[in-house]
């Protein structure tokens, strides 16, 4: 099952783009699929919701939108505003 894979590969992205450290503020994860990505989406957003489910992103949501043609990228990091004291 190949989408375990592209799920490890978009948390690393996530780990790259934010730091270790700022992972637990991540509390959605944005990806785009392309029709013909190759991908069964229902496998991949199993995989990635237990990925998600650990540390360090401690329950972060994905949040996968389909879309015409064979790309599939890493949209976006929702991340948890901090306080005024943060």
């Amino acid at each position: 099952m190949h989408e375990m894979s592209v799920a490890l590969e978009i948390c690393r992205l996530a780990e790259k783009h934010m730091g270790i450290e700022r992972l637990p503020s991540v509390v959605a994860v944005g990806v785009a699929v392309g029709d013909d990505a190759g991908l069964e989406v229902a496998n991949l957003e199993f995989c990635l919701d237990a990925l998600l489910a650990e540390p360090p992103f401690t329950g972060a949501r994905s949040c996968i939108s389909r879309e015409p043609g064979p790309d599939l990228r890493l949209d976006y990091l929702e991340v948890e505003d901090a306080g005024p004291d943060d």
